[in-house]
C-alpha cells in the first residue's frame, strides 16, 4: 500500500458535453486544455446512446477482460468517477437502462445522447503517475 497526501485542492472545472460528443475524449480534451496534471473526477451524470465498458471476468491472473458494448441504446449515466494522474484520466462509470445497471472502466466510444455534466477537481501536490507493478498492472504512485 502507498498513501499519497495531496495538500491542496486547485480549481474545480465543470464540464458540459453536448449530443454526439465522445465522453472520454471530451473529458481528456478538457484536462489537456485546462492543463490539469493531477485531479479527481468527483461527479458525472448524463445520457448516452453508445457505450463501451471494460470489465474483468475472472479472479485469477492474468485477468480475463471483457468489453461490454451498447449501440443505439438509451442509457442513463448514474456516476462517473476516478483519478487523473500525469494528465491521463482513469475513470469508471455506472450506467443503466430501464431494467439493469452496469459498471466498469470508461472506454472511448461512449457517445452523449442528450447531455453529460462532469466535475473535475484539480489536486495540488506531488505529481501522480501510473506504473506497472510486478504483474504488469498499472498502479497509482508518485512520479
Amino acid at each position: 500500500m502507498e498513501s499519497i497526501t495531496m495538500p491542496a485542492m486547485g480549481r474545480t472545472i465543470i464540464l458540459r458535453l453536448d449530443p454526439g460528443e465522445d465522453l472520454l475524449e471530451g473529458i481528456s480534451r478538457a484536462v489537456r486544455e485546462e492543463k490539469i496534471t493531477n485531479g479527481v473526477v468527483v461527479s458525472g451524470i448524463g445520457t448516452l446512446d453508445r457505450c463501451v465498458l471494460h470489465m474483468v471476468t475472472t479472479t485469477g491472473y492474468p485477468p480475463e477482460e471483457y468489453f461490454r458494448k451498447f449501440e443505439d441504446t438509451p442509457l442513463e449515466v448514474a456516476s462517473i468517477d476516478g483519478i487523473i494522474a500525469n494528465g491521463t484520466p482513469h475513470l469508471h462509470m455506472a450506467v443503466s437502462d430501464t431494467e439493469q445497471a452496469w459498471a466498469g472502466h470508461l472506454e472511448k466510444g461512449c457517445r452523449v445522447l442528450y447531455l453529460a455534466e462532469i466535475a473535475v477537481c484539480e489536486l495540488k501536490g506531488p505529481d501522480l503517475t501510473r506504473k506497472p507493478n510486478d504483474r504488469g498492472i498499472g498502479q497509482l504512485t508518485k512520479a
